[in-house]
């Protein structure tokens, strides 16, 4: 009986070592003594810029029937929605019906609504532009729920991006988050890695996400050895107490 409680103690710590716990996948935690957080500095937001490749949709309204007429045969699906998206080309300009080339490389959105609406007023006294980005996406792989997922709002989050997923799992390693972005002028893109427990995250260059981002979600190198959840937790110790216990009840009998 000694040795078998001897047993048990070993088998509870050896467990209790493969539970997640919140120092592992909590968030917004302050740092301590023994928990050494890094500690992000806040940066201003700075709103996305349009980059060569990307593609915008726009809708031009005026009270001219014959300009609109046109429009609504060539650029309408079936909903009434304008569908046809227009590619920013490499010289930062993008191609519009009835206009020039008009350059809106390097602008926020509503600046190149704005030279857009301001390009149809040459022409199009009357002429009103709403134009927004057509992909506004990013993209997760990893251990979380990968897909490419649609950009709802200005200012999106890391942990807004990452509810979308359904979050991050528990076997992923939030201590080594990785955004790659694309960077104007370079083929090489921009990889941060960044630790998402801490809450000096929030207003940090790693906290808001843009169209194009790739977020990459590593697994830990000890996911193997975890229990995902409670009841799994004490199914393992259920499940191994009795197993020792018929190990050691045949093994008694065998020395009888």
């Amino acid at each position: 009986m000694k040795r078998m409680r001897h047993i048990l103690v070993i088998l509870c710590a050896v467990c209790l070592t493969g539970c997640y716990s919140h120092r592992a996948i909590g968030y917004l935690q302050e740092p301590t003594k023994t928990n050494k957080l890094p500690q992000y500095d806040s940066v201003p937001y700075e709103p996305y810029r349009i980059r060569v490749n990307d593609e915008i949709i726009y809708r031009l309204i005026t009270l001219d029937e014959t300009i609109s007429k046109t429009l609504a045969a060539n650029n309408t699906v079936s909903n009434g929605q304008y569908a046809n998206s227009y590619r920013v080309y490499s010289d930062g300009t993008v191609d519009l019906p009835f206009l020039p080339p008009v350059h809106i490389a390097g602008l926020t959105e509503q600046e190149a609504q704005d030279t857009i609406r301001a390009a149809f007023r040459e022409i199009i006294p009357d002429a009103d532009v709403k134009m927004v980005l057509y992909n506004k996406y990013f993209s997760v792989v990893g251990d979380a729920r990968a897909g490419r997922y649609y950009i709802y709002k200005e200012k999106m989050n890391i942990f807004q991006a990452l509810a979308m997923t359904g979050d991050v799992m528990n076997s992923g390693d939030r201590r080594h988050i990785r955004i790659i972005r694309p960077r104007d002028g370079a083929q090489e893109p921009e990889i941060l890695e960044f630790d998402m427990r801490t809450n000096s995250i929030i207003d940090s260059k790693y906290y808001y996400i843009y169209p194009n981002d790739v977020i990459y979600v590593a697994r830990t190198k000890d996911s193997f050895y975890k229990v995902p959840t409670y009841t799994g937790f004490l199914g393992l110790i259920t499940s191994s107490v009795a197993l020792l216990t018929t190990v050691l009840n045949y093994v008694a009998t065998l020395y009888r």
